[in-house]
């Protein structure tokens, strides 16, 4: 594999009946980016699915690990050791709780902040990993977090997504192209 290769690695859970949930935020945005890779979804190593393309002139390996949400870490693990990639050059994309609805945000290392998915990573391989955060907002009122993540989308929400996983995709083309700082100088808001 080529020294300037990317990771790129969607979370989510497997099968149709999680496809349209909050929790597989990342699914969705890794198929996008396969498409604009020109790439097609195999299984690969036996417990992610890999398309491998160029995404802005690099290299990239899309993974979407068939182990469920909370066993994330070591599908991606061994994606990584056996593809030779470093931890420097891997994004993680995830949906978030703790940012409102269709917030992007990209960072570098930190906490899993409740994530299981983030927390079955950074256990594995630790936590300097590169993250893209698609905010899919709290539960109303007193409804349980594991239920909200394991549901379907709004309407009003499915209407705004398409939008919302464009401009998660183009972050992380962001981040590859331009690096960490200048990608969230494009996606993250700034207060005036």
């Amino acid at each position: 594999m080529p020294e300037d290769q990317w990771l790129i690695a969607g979370l989510g859970n497997p099968g149709p009946q999680y496809e349209g949930n909050r929790h597989n935020a990342g699914f969705m945005v890794a198929d996008l980016l396969a498409d604009r890779a020109g790439a097609r979804f195999r299984r690969d190593r036996g417990r992610v699915q890999a398309a491998a393309g160029r995404l802005s002139g690099l290299p990239v390996l899309i993974v979407k690990p068939m182990s469920y949400m909370n066993l994330s870490g070591p599908a991606v693990a061994a994606v990584n050791r056996f593809y030779k990639i470093s931890l420097g050059r891997t994004v993680v994309v995830h949906d978030e709780l703790d940012l409102p609805f269709g917030t992007i945000r990209l960072k570098l290392g930190g906490g899993d902040n409740g994530h299981n998915g983030l927390r079955s990573l950074t256990g594995t391989f630790g936590p300097d990993y590169y993250r893209v955060r698609i905010g899919v907002g709290r539960p109303p009122g007193r409804r349980d977090p594991a239920d909200f993540l394991l549901s379907d989308f709004s309407r009003a929400e499915r209407e705004e997504l398409p939008l919302i996983l464009q401009h998660a995709a183009d972050a992380v083309q962001a981040l590859l192209e331009r690096g960490l700082a200048a990608a969230q100088n494009e996606f993250h808001p700034t207060s005036r």
